[in-house]
């Protein structure tokens, strides 16, 4: 059957040019395989469709019903074609991207909703998680983490500056049940907790001492999912939060809430994006990747 449209294509060319010498140079071929083509073509379907002679060709009866049906087909095809093909410079598509809370706030969304109105073929969904998806069995386009936690399979991204991360409380609670000073103290303090979504377990402090990475597995009453809410909640005092410095500046400023253990705080390889090799041809995904990165990350 591949044969055969090829061979339809042939036909329509010699019979257009009326010449197996000017076909044969319009399709890049010889003029005898484009004969032995033709009549191939006759052989399979039982009829003659042209009339050569040593100075022309023609089409014959049967011949030119056949140009006339298919030649509009061909036509129809080869403009979906074009019209297929001038999809790859246009940016369409659905793009699902994972990340936590405060990336989508900060980092993503700013940068991501100016797309949707100039490119209105795109469409773009956020989904807020902190487990480390497996974005490629979890059908996600990009995924969103520190850079020391993306996989080396991944084309990774970078969209952030280096976060710097605090733990801040309330005056108040300060003042009722003291500063904690070294990560003993810590231990005996309530902390505001956060819940892994892909462990189902709490999350371990992931701090300093005498420039040595530590983990404190703190405890506290308070525990949610997600790190605005860990805010919220040290502003009203429930206890120790553990967050990015950049979500609590204007509340050190104010003094609405206080920063304890500073030399414990580390500060964290930025956030990028990743997603596996084999998407970099989407222009969808290129050019929400161009919108998400960060300065220091282009050439």
């Amino acid at each position: 059957m591949r044969d055969g449209f090829q061979d339809l294509v042939y036909f329509i060319a010699v019979a257009r040019e009326r010449s197996f010498t000017r076909a044969a140079a319009q399709l890049g071929m010889s003029q005898s395989a484009l004969s032995h083509a033709m009549r191939a073509l006759e052989a399979r379907i039982g009829v003659r469709l042209l009339t050569r002679t040593t100075r022309s060709v023609a089409p014959t009866e049967a011949g030119e019903r056949l140009l006339r049906t298919i030649t509009p087909r061909f036509a129809e095809i080869e403009a979906e074609l074009r019209e297929v093909r001038s999809l790859k410079d246009q940016v369409v598509g659905a793009i699902r991207i994972t990340a936590t809370d405060f990336t989508v706030d900060h980092y993503l969304w700013p940068r991501l909703h100016p797309l949707l109105a100039q490119h209105p073929g795109l469409s773009i969904e956020l989904n807020v998680d902190y487990g480390l998806s497996d974005i490629v069995a979890d059908r996600y386009d990009i995924g969103v983490r520190h850079g020391d936690q993306v996989d080396q399979d991944m084309v990774a991204v970078r969209i952030s500056p280096d976060v710097p991360m605090a733990i801040v409380a309330h005056p108040d609670y300060l003042a009722a049940h003291g500063r904690p000073r070294t990560l003993q103290d810590l231990l005996a303090h309530d902390c505001i907790c956060l819940r892994l979504t892909s462990s189902g377990g709490i999350y371990a402090w992931e701090l300093q001492q005498a420039g040595k990475a530590v983990q404190a597995r703190v405890r506290g009453r308070a525990t949610f999912n997600g790190v605005y809410q860990m805010v919220a909640a040290a502003r009203s005092g429930a206890g120790l939060a553990f967050v990015p410095l950049e979500l609590v500046a204007d509340d050190l400023a104010a003094g609405r809430l206080h920063a304890v253990m500073p030399d414990c705080c580390p500060t964290f390889p930025g956030f990028h994006a990743y997603y596996p090799s084999r998407r970099a041809s989407s222009r969808a995904l290129q050019v929400v990747i161009d919108a998400l990165r960060h300065p220091s990350d282009c050439a």
